[in-house]
């Protein structure tokens, strides 16, 4: 069955980064739009990013377009949301999501803390 296992979240200050992974197995990945979602607490999930094509295509919230990037390695069957710049807003529980925008599956998550 479809699995995907999300890793990479932490404690980072203001302008930081980080990298988040996604380890996906249970499906053919490289045929499948894969996506970025978040979820901060008392709020609904939100879609973050999204790519497919094999990375051909990525699409991005306008709150994080231009400090986050979405991108694959299709022969590990891996995604990873690389996010620069970070804000105490992008503080979240982040999901990985099997879909480009509205997925059929997400992991179990890993938290990102903003904050000084």
């Amino acid at each position: 069955q479809v699995q995907l296992v999300e890793s990479g979240g932490g404690l980072v200050q203001p302008g930081g980064s980080l990298r988040l992974s996604c380890a996906a197995s249970g499906f053919t990945f490289s045929l499948y739009a894969m996506s970025w979602h978040r979820q901060a607490p008392g709020k609904r999930l939100e879609w973050v990013a999204g790519i497919e094509d094999k990375g051909v295509y990525t699409d991005y919230a306008d709150s994080v377009k231009g400090r986050f990037t979405i991108y694959s390695d299709n022969a590990n069957h891996f995604l990873y949301l690389q996010m620069n710049n970070l804000e105490p807003a992008d503080a979240a529980m982040y999901f990985c999501g099997l879909k480009f925008r509205h997925p059929d599956a997400l992991g179990q998550g890993t938290q990102v803390t903003v904050s000084s």
